[in-house]
């Protein structure tokens, strides 16, 4: 067999065994994760394996380690996004039975987001991306600052905004306003999140009454999926065509309506 057919071979063998390394590594994170927030409920320690398993930032020159935390913060957004969600089930008073069942399904969806979802750099999967952080980090904040200083929730939802904008902008080539559009939709965000605040709403979770998901969590990530199809027409036409947005504006505006006009009847307020 030719040499070169011998070294295909093994550049393979070794790409499929890294593959699976990975994979295995990240499901153990994965349930380390949940495993810990079930049976000690300590945030802080949550958030610490999550920065614990972001060890690659820093495992490059130090040059690079701004340019890497802003390609992982999304993720990162996500991870500690998650710890606190799983702490507000931990409080909401399930059964045992349910409580169990609930962090099952959540350590199963985790595992899909670091194996499935986060790898990939198609543009759908960055919208995917981008929105998982928008809608779990907006939850997340709104869970547990209910209480903390307004200008820490703006600062938070500015941040949500900003590395959501900023990571779906990095799918489109040739794109050098990303910085710009990222600063103005987190300020944006900052905005919404100045007037939710205020006027906070929460509907409780199927399957998992006591768990609370912030209406403004809901709101925002419409928004943002409205947005993207306004850029994505602009890109593609240089001019926002009607029939590609008609359908999420429309999505938008009446979901928007029902929540806000009908369903603060029943809301909890946070």
């Amino acid at each position: 067999m030719a040499p070169s057919m011998e070294l295909l071979k093994l550049v393979r063998r070794r790409t499929f065994l890294s593959e699976v390394i990975y994979n295995v590594l990240n499901v153990g994170l994965a349930l380390t994760l949940v495993l810990v927030m079930y049976f000690t409920g300590s945030a802080w320690l949550g958030v610490l394996i999550v920065l614990l398993g972001k060890w690659r930032i820093l495992a490059v020159r130090p040059r690079y380690w701004y340019a890497n935390f802003l390609s992982n913060l999304v993720d990162i957004i996500v991870s500690i996004s998650l710890v606190f969600i799983l702490l507000a089930i931990s409080d909401a008073g399930l059964s045992a039975a349910r409580e169990v069942a609930v962090f099952g399904i959540v350590a199963a969806l985790y595992i899909g987001w670091l194996v499935w979802v986060k790898p990939r750099s198609k543009r759908t999967f960055m919208a995917a991306q981008s929105s998982t952080a928008i809608f779990l980090g907006t939850w997340a904040l709104f869970a547990t600052g209910f209480n903390w200083p307004v200008s820490l929730v703006v600062l938070g939802m500015w941040l949500i905004g900003y590395s959501a904008a900023r990571h779906m902008l990095s799918s489109y080539d040739n794109e050098t306003h990303s910085l710009l559009l990222g600063l103005v939709w987190g300020l944006v965000f900052a905005q919404i999140g100045w007037v939710s605040y205020h006027w906070a709403i929460a509907y409780d979770l199927p399957l998992a009454s006591g768990v609370l998901v912030p209406q403004v969590a809901i709101i925002v990530s419409l928004i943002s999926f409205l947005a993207y199809k306004v850029y994505d027409s602009f890109y593609h036409h240089q001019k926002v065509r009607t029939n590609d947005i008609i359908l999420p504006l429309l999505l938008t505006l009446s979901v928007v309506a029902v929540l806000i006009i009908v369903f603060n009847r029943v809301g909890t307020a946070l």
